[in-house]
């Protein structure tokens, strides 16, 4: 599992595709936050948090992260290689953990910089440090889950097809559906238990109470199942092809 995992980092890095991922990344938010005029501008704002960039960074990933996922199976479909890759003597839960930690490191290292957000923020902040702590840490937790899930979408929708451009579309609807889509209808709806079967699916609304500070495990329980269900659900796929 671990020669696999090494193999897909290095996949990552050899191309361009691990680069631009973190620089369009870093670039995009360092940009919105620093420089371009406007309500995500914390210089403008005044204010010493980081909210712009936890509102911004979800939104970049929906775009990023199906651009790091949408080759993991599709092109080893395209290519004929997942055959070749079923007879090695690994499982295949093996070969989607691999691949899934594989993109989630990509993801870990584009967000491990965005840490020089927070010391700048706390520098700035008058008087030094003035900033919410638990909040910050919490949204910084709550980012990473959901990246986590996030790539457990992509992978399973690239999983679905041998079309990496057809791969990278799917994960982005269904990312924007998990992530925005749930969350919007809940507010079309009449009905209380339906409101609130769909909030509970969203990842925002689960987004947005750890980034309160608040470590709640009905959040962790959340993200946890739903990197569980759609890794299996990949698995389930892999298994498919031998049937």
């Amino acid at each position: 599992m671990f020669s696999l995992f090494k193999k897909e980092i290095a996949g990552f890095f050899s191309t361009l595709t691990g680069y631009i991922a973190i620089i369009v990344f870093l670039l995009a938010t360092g940009l919105f936050m620093w420089v371009i005029p406007g309500e995500n501008n914390v210089l403008d704002k005044g204010y010493s948090d980081l909210e712009s960039f936890f509102v911004l960074a979800p939104w970049i990933f929906m775009f990023l992260i199906p651009a790091i996922t949408m080759r993991l199976f599709a092109d080893e479909k395209k290519s004929g290689t997942i055959e070749l890759l079923l007879t090695r003597p690994i499982s295949d839960q093996s070969i989607v953990l691999s691949k899934y930690f594989a993109a989630l490191t990509i993801v870990a290292i584009a967000i491990i910089p965005t840490f020089s957000y927070f010391i700048s923020i706390y520098l700035l902040g008058n008087p030094a440090g003035n900033i919410d702590m638990g909040g910050t840490w919490g949204s910084f937790l709550g980012l990473f889950f959901l990246a986590a899930v996030y790539v457990s979408l992509g992978i399973f929708c690239s999983s679905l097809t041998d079309n990496t451009i057809v791969a990278f579309i799917l994960s982005l609807v269904v990312v924007f559906v998990f992530f925005y889509g749930f969350d919007a209808a809940s507010t079309l709806v009449s009905f209380k238990k339906a409101e609130y079967i769909l909030q509970e699916l969203s990842i925002y609304k689960h987004y947005r109470s750890m980034s309160r500070g608040v470590i709640d495990t009905r959040d962790l329980v959340y993200f946890i199942a739903a990197m569980v269900l759609f890794i299996s659900l990949t698995k389930i796929k892999l298994q498919s092809r031998r049937w």
